[in-house]
């Protein structure tokens, strides 16, 4: 059974960091691109950052260079940096890999 696990999030103040966790378990996504979705309360869904197979990588123009997407093949893991947050951030941050889904994780930017 394939499942995608997200961990890292929680309230942090504006201009503070945190860092978003991936755990895939149930089968290999090394040859996959993975990416970190959010979604705001009355918003769509949005892509926030992908990364390829091969470790070419895709920005929101939202992001302004603040975030980052890694990942570590060995561990089947993506991972978000996330720096110079601000209280639009603020969502529920999905990771998706192939056509699976993790159940998110919250995002709160608020002083």
């Amino acid at each position: 059974q394939v499942q995608l696990v997200e961990s890292g999030g929680g309230l942090v103040q504006p201009g503070g960091s945190l860092r978003l966790s991936c755990a895939a378990s149930g089968r290999s996504f090394n040859a996959y691109t993975m990416a970190w979705y959010r979604q705001a309360p009355g918003k769509q869904r949005e892509l926030v950052a992908s990364i390829t197979g091969g470790g070419n990588t895709n920005y929101a123009d939202s992001i302004e260079g603040r975030f980052t997407i890694s990942r570590d093949n060995a561990k089947n893991a993506v991972y978000l940096q996330m720096n110079s947050l601000k209280p639009e951030d603020t969502a529920i941050y999905y990771c998706k890999a192939f056509v699976y889904w993790g159940q998110g994780t919250q995002v709160t930017v608020s002083s």
